[in-house]
């Protein structure tokens, strides 16, 4: 059949964004550049192309629910399918699942492979280059998108071309990220690109290729998607299967070796969005070269980023900086050292804290929860749950928990009975009660949680039904 199925890789955490990007909701879920995610606008990208089919999302198990909500509301595609990772194993066994996966629908399929948190300003172009490597992939080639560079970055790998052959050369070597003096010498040189982490070949070829420098991997792959499970909408592939998968990039499993790779040439205004100097980039800058977001006043501050999520941010006399204000986090650093923001997440790692997971909003399937104030013995939540939404059916061993609707109509499961709370009423659920919250109205249900007790954990929780498929 010939037709394209786009995978899109969402298994990213997103360090260098850090503190908008967290573990549990990584930035291609983040509206960074307009009113879409990153993910939202990559969907809406592949669904223009012509010749596209079945869309398939590779993600880890704790973002399936974002990715799930984000194809319902920009996937128009027939099909799709989501595959879950239990754990991560780089990009070359996450396309091997998509692969076989595709094969099932079509002996033929030529996998489109993007990572779900890029920019691509151009989609006409984009569109060209795709039409180029989808020819390349008919031909059994191995194709990686290369950017036309328009500066000696140091922040990406590169790619040599080699002989031209048409739309496309061959792949001469990849190059890791170079110094700025090699980096210059690249972009003189005129016959590198950017090494774009973009692919496109057939699913069988792909697989042939892997097979001859990584048979093992080829095998777990496999074996690990013919014993997974669905799951509502999800491909749950066999855990223990999987981990037992070599952990390996495309580059350095297939694209550095094989003989059959060949880059295309893409200029669509593209950027990996991989740290905040690159977001500033990409921002239309005012006068003074800054880029402001939200509630941000400034004097005398040139070429700086400056993003502000629940407060008023000041800033006097600073250039080329970066300041990131959310509701737990202030981030202040120097755009020449925001590669170095991973450092400062590994310092929060070391030190127990959460911050490096967790936005005070904590995304959930059914809504979000805020947390508000907390001391020894009490803690007081904002819940927002969406209409036709409901929470697993659950107890607490150690603490007790009152409601107070501030918006919306809440259907509660309180032990034997149901109550049906409209604004400004409230409910008391005693420790140990089976309880549940449900919204079935067509607003969104903002509560009010104010819960005492000895231990206010979120592992207290005793799941007996979940819609959600969560243990």
């Amino acid at each position: 059949m010939d037709l394209i199925t786009p995978v899109i890789l969402s298994g990213g955490s997103g360090t260098r964004l850090w503190p908008l990007s967290r573990e549990t909701h990584p930035k291609q879920f983040i509206n960074l550049i307009n009113e879409n995610s990153l993910l939202g606008d990559t969907v809406e990208r592949v669904e223009a192309l012509d010749d596209v089919q079945h869309l398939i999302v590779v993600s880890n198990e704790e973002h399936r629910f974002m990715v799930a909500g984000c194809l319902q509301t920009h996937n128009n595609l027939n099909k799709s399918s989501i595959i879950l990772e239990p754990v991560g194993r780089n990009t070359a066994p996450a396309i091997a699942l998509a692969a076989y996966e595709a094969l099932k629908a079509d002996t033929d399929a030529v996998l489109l492979i993007m990572p779900a948190d890029h920019v691509i300003n151009d989609n006409p172009k984009f569109a060209e280059a795709v039409i180029k490597g989808h020819k390349a992939a008919l031909e059994g080639r191995l194709a990686t998108f290369g950017i036309v560079p328009d500066s000696p970055h140091t922040g990406y790998g590169y790619i040599q071309s080699g002989a031209q052959q048409g739309d496309w050369a061959q792949v001469d070597h990849f190059v890791e990220k170079p110094d700025e003096e090699t980096a210059k010498k690249y972009i003189r040189s005129g016959d590198y690109y950017w090494n774009s982490g973009m692919f496109m070949f057939r699913a069988d070829r792909y697989l042939e290729e892997l097979e001859k420098f990584n048979p093992d991997m080829v095998a777990i792959c496999q074996r690990a998607l013919d014993k997974s499970t669905t799951d509502l909408d999800f491909i749950r592939v066999d855990a223990e299967t999987f981990a037992s998968s070599p952990d390996d990039s495309i580059d350095y499993a297939v694209m550095e070796k094989t003989d059959a790779a060949v880059v295309v040439p893409l200029d669509a205004g593209w950027s990996d969005v991989g740290s905040w100097s690159a977001l500033w980039e990409i921002n239309q800058q005012d006068e003074h070269g800054n880029v402001c977001k939200g509630d941000v006043i400034t004097e005398d501050v040139n070429n700086s980023y400056i993003h502000s999520e629940s407060r008023l941010v000041a800033a006097i006399g600073v250039d080329n900086h970066v300041i990131v204000e959310t509701d737990d986090v202030i981030l202040v650093a120097d755009k020449s050292r925001v590669q170095d923001v991973k450092k400062l997440v590994s310092q929060v790692k070391k030190q127990d804290r959460q911050e490096h997971r967790f936005h005070k909003k904590v995304h959930r399937p059914w809504g979000t929860y805020e947390g508000i104030s907390s001391s020894k013995r009490f803690q007081v939540k904002r819940i927002m749950v969406k209409p036709g939404s409901k929470l697993s059916l659950q107890k607490h061993h150690h603490r007790a928990e009152h409601w107070v609707v501030v918006q919306g109509t809440a259907l509660i499961t309180r032990g034997d009975e149901e109550l049906l709370l409209t604004e400004d009423q409230s409910t008391y659920i005693p420790l140990g009660t089976v309880h549940r919250l449900e919204n079935p109205g067509v607003i969104p249900l903002e509560i009010i949680e104010v819960q005492t007790g000895s231990y206010l954990g979120e592992d207290d929780i005793v799941r007996l039904e979940d819609t959600y498929g969560r243990a």
